[in-house]
């Protein structure tokens, strides 16, 4: 019982990693059930039960994705040892790692936020990718009350941080000009352009925030 539970599990999970990379490669409209279905060497029978659709497997996908920022973000909220902006630090380096990760996926799903003949879908990723959104929102607030922070429009703040990411990831080509790297490279596989990203986003949003001079020296 315990083996057929747990091939059941890797086999879901295994189509899953699948339906990545062929998203990635091939966009959401350019992916079939049969493709993924070929590729995964599974029967599409098996697809429909686990997923039941394209539409559902692709919101499973990014349910995985909410769930990881989900986890990390609610560690950070937990910890007493962290002040606010500290918290905000590494939700920044979370997110700029899991973009950063699998770039061309992250593509699509922003692909697919721009699709309005998908309102379902496009319902169901935003409802996904709330929680998380409301509680780096909290952050910043609780920062304000405390008056470590100025007073800022926290939501926009927010869409500041993950809109910056975005235009970076836009494409590798628009990527390279923006960073003035050499035509052809992949900037997303180098460890520097992780780390620039990283400092940029923290130096803007320290920059707007604070108002306590102690926290200045803090990164």
């Amino acid at each position: 019982m315990y083996f057929t539970l747990y091939m059941s599990i890797d086999k879901k999970e295994h189509i899953m990693e699948v339906a990545v990379a062929l998203f990635a490669e091939k966009g959401y409209e350019g992916t079939s059930i049969r493709d993924l279905a070929h590729e995964a060497d599974v029967n599409i029978a098996m697809i429909n039960y686990y997923f039941g659709s394209k539409e559902k497997l692709f919101v499973a996908l990014l349910e995985n994705k909410a769930r990881f920022m989900r986890e990390r973000i609610d560690a950070v909220q937990s910890d007493p040892s962290l002040n606010e902006l500290e918290k905000i630090n590494q939700i920044i380096d979370g997110y700029v790692d899991r973009f950063l990760s699998q770039p061309a996926f992250h593509r699509v799903l922003q692909q697919e936020l721009l699709v309005s003949n998908r309102e379902l879908l496009h319902q169901n990723v935003i409802a996904l990718f709330t929680k998380n959104t409301q509680d780096v929102v909290s952050i910043i607030e609780k920062g304000v009350r405390k008056k470590i922070f100025r007073k800022v429009d926290s939501q926009l703040l927010f869409a500041s941080i993950i809109g910056t990411i975005n235009q970076v990831m836009l494409s590798r080509s628009m990527c390279n000009i923006l960073l003035k790297n050499e035509p052809g490279t992949n900037p997303y596989q180098d460890p520097a352009l992780k780390k620039r990203i990283t400092q940029h986003i923290k130096q803007m949003v320290q920059d707007h925030l604070l108002i306590h001079p102690a926290l200045q020296k803090q990164k």
